[in-house]
C-alpha cells in the first residue's frame, strides 16, 4: 500500500499562474520523488504602479509517494 504525503508550497512567476505551478513542481522534484499531484489552493498577484501584474503567485498542496524500504528492495530486484 502506498503512503502519500502532502506538503504546502508557494511559488511565483513573472509569466502566469500556470508557469508558477510548473516552477513549483520543477523545484520540488529536485529533492522529492514520486510526485503525484499539485492542488492550487490560492492565486495572488503583485501589481506594479502602472496597474499591470508583475508577479503571479500560488500557494499549493503537493502530494508525493513516500519511499518505503519494501519499495526500494523491489526496485533493485
Amino acid at each position: 500500500m502506498a503512503i502519500i504525503k502532502v506538503i504546502e508550497i508557494m511559488s511565483s512567476s513573472t509569466k502566469s499562474w500556470e508557469d508558477a505551478a510548473q516552477h513549483a513542481i520543477q523545484e520540488a522534484s529536485k529533492t522529492l520523488h514520486n510526485i503525484r499531484s499539485l492542488y492550487v489552493k490560492e492565486h495572488s498577484a503583485v501589481v506594479d504602479t502602472k496597474n499591470a501584474i508583475k508577479e503571479y503567485r500560488i500557494t499549493a498542496n503537493l502530494s508525493f509517494e513516500v519511499e518505503t524500504p519494501e519499495k526500494n528492495v523491489s526496485k533493485k530486484g
